[in-house]
């Protein structure tokens, strides 16, 4: 699960001051995609994505995941 990307995502394109078409460029993914992680809506993210994504600002997955536990409380499998 990939909650909590939006406003990691979202501080490390303003600490860098990269336009989000920029860096979907860089990453190699498009601005759609850019905006289903900030939106909280990825479902997943592959390796190679997840490594782009840090290798563009520099940062590591930790500054761009966040673990934000389900409302409901049970944990999904």
């Amino acid at each position: 699960m990939v909650v909590g990307a939006r406003q990691a995502v979202d501080a490390q394109l303003a600490g860098r001051g990269l336009p989000v078409g920029e860096f979907a460029a860089a990453v190699g993914i498009t601005p759609a995609n850019i905006a289903v992680l900030r939106n909280g809506r990825a479902k997943a993210v592959r390796f190679t994505t997840l490594d782009a994504i840090c290798r563009t600002p520099g940062c590591q997955p930790g500054d761009v995941l966040h673990r934000v536990p389900d409302d409901d409380g049970v944990h999904g499998g």
